[in-house]
């Protein structure tokens, strides 16, 4: 039940937010946001107590609850190697993002609990259920609580980016709804162990790896399908921003790695140069938008471009190690990003209420220790070793090298272009000269809060970088399997439907 019980506590808190309102009215203090936080962190708990029980000397999935004939379809849940760590990822998140926007939203304050609270477990569901299509119905039902999120409590195009938000990820969605409509009437199931067992003919796999790619290019997002990512990190709160690039990008990855790699290895296998040729093109032009970008909420949107970009060539480089480092990094990314839009969309923003990095420097003169976490945190985004970022960047690079090499020498320029953009900005933030004249000379420094929050996505990227066998060795087997089960499907005699 412990699988059970990650989806069904936000929902019961949910529901006791919804009753005290209903029934006691509206009040002036904070209890729904200590409500919804305490929901988040026993969420938190379980999590880790799945992650301390879980057996990672197999590759097979755990904690499987099987809840058959559910409305049109069957219900399971499950857990391997591969989605443990988004779960954590993604529990870890959810509080720090409700704790980010504390103090900033002071009207409804309910709504903006409850759709926290309703993200977490759509979002936890598109990692734990074990059907494609539930997969599709969660990976989809996360769209109009950001819509709300971003439109409700946005800045002043909220709209618009709300808006970009929906129809931009539905349409490329709607390609992947195809793809599984097809695999459905061809096989006759959805179910991810039944489809593993089924080898497509070429032909196939290239068709349907064209629409399911399309969709999570869009969801990453690549190079001409990235406007709606800028417009939603711009002008949503800072918690939407840390949901939408810790969490809702990672949707992509995993999908790719729940349905494209062990679908249509073929597919992948020929098509990979390609799908590497766009990376690298995604890492030049977002690198260079982030060196002559002037919003600082904009910088990090288009470094998370570049940095998706990367963890996408280590994801296709068809190897153990390109594989493992993609994952690495998306977590890393995960804790970094979040970080640093805490440190530009909410710490300064809150206190100045402009986004212009031409209004900022000399920030070390009266916020130092802000300048401290600040300048770890553009650390780990450029990928200074002894962080997370840099073993999950080294991993996939190495495997984009050792896949083709041309391209891979082209994408290491990530690494140059991620130090320029990260290390530019902290200088114009922090030095620069002296204080700027359009900014009061009260500036206070971190409040606990602040502190809290991001030492805990600090301590995890240092700690893990330093010592990143926790990570590595927990996704060997399953990467692993993934690799070792696509290695022959060439030599095997494919069913031609």
């Amino acid at each position: 039940m412990l699988l059970l019980s990650l989806l069904l506590i936000p929902l019961v808190g949910i529901f006791i937010i919804y009753t005290r309102m209903a029934y006691m009215g509206s009040n002036s203090n904070n209890e729904e946001k200590v409500l919804g936080l305490t929901t988040l962190v026993v969420n938190l708990i379980v999590s880790l107590v799945i992650w301390i029980l879980f057996d990672f000397s197999q590759n097979q999935f755990q904690f499987v609850q099987e809840y058959h004939k559910v409305s049109f379809c069957d219900f399971y849940l499950g857990l391997d190697g591969l989605s443990i760590y988004f779960v954590l990822l993604t529990t870890i998140i959810m509080p720090i993002a409700l704790l980010s926007n504390w103090s900033s939203i002071k009207e409804n304050q309910r709504s903006f609990v409850i759709i926290v609270l309703l993200l977490e477990t759509l979002l936890l569901g598109v990692f734990l259920v074990l059907d494609v299509f539930l997969f599709y119905i969660f990976f989809e039902s996360i769209l109009p609580p950001l819509f709300l999120l971003i439109g409700l409590f946005g800045s002043d195009n909220k709209v618009r980016a709300s808006l970009y938000l929906f129809l931009y990820t539905l349409f490329g969605s709607l390609f992947l709804l195809l793809s599984i409509l097809v695999l459905s009437s061809l096989i006759g199931t959805t179910d991810f162990d039944a489809l593993f067992k089924v080898n497509l003919n070429s032909e196939l796999q290239v068709i349907l790896f064209a629409g399911m790619f399309f969709a999570f290019a869009v969801k990453t997002p690549v190079i001409f399908l990235n406007s709606w990512l800028l417009r939603a990190h711009v002008e949503s709160p800072i918690g939407g921003s840390i949901i939408l690039a810790a969490i809702v990008l990672k949707l992509s990855l995993y999908g790719i790695f729940r349905l494209i790699l062990p679908l249509l290895p073929i597919a992948t296998i020929y098509l990979t140069p390609i799908v590497y040729v766009i990376c690298v093109i995604t890492i030049l032009y977002a690198s260079l938008s982030t060196l002559r970008t002037i919003d600082v909420k904009e910088i990090i949107a288009y470094s998370s471009v570049a940095h998706a970009a990367v963890y996408l060539l280590g994801v296709f480089s068809n190897s153990i190690q390109g594989i493992e480092g993609g994952i690495a990094l998306g977590l890393a990314h995960g804790f970094v990003s979040s970080g640093l839009f805490i440190c530009v969309g909410g710490i300064l923003y809150d206190r100045t209420h402009t986004r212009l990095i031409t209004y900022y420097r000399g920030m070390t003169q009266i916020m130092p220790l802000f300048s401290l976490l600040f300048f770890v945190l553009c650390l780990g985004n450029s990928g200074t070793p002894l962080t997370l970022n840099f073993v999950g960047e080294f991993l996939a690079l190495y495997g984009a090298f050792e896949r083709l090499p041309l391209l891979g020498v082209l994408a290491c320029s990530s690494i140059v272009f991620s130090a320029a953009y990260t290390i530019f900005l902290y200088n114009r933030i922090a030095f620069g000269g002296t204080l700027s004249a359009y900014l009061a000379t009260n500036i206070p420094d971190l409040t606990k809060r602040e502190f809290v929050m991001l030492i805990a996505l600090i301590i995890p990227t240092v700690l893990f970088g330093i010592y990143p066998a926790p990570i590595l060795e927990g996704l060997h087997y399953s990467v692993s399997t993934l690799i070792h089960s696509s290695a022959g499907v060439e030599y095997i005699q494919p069913l031609y439907f």
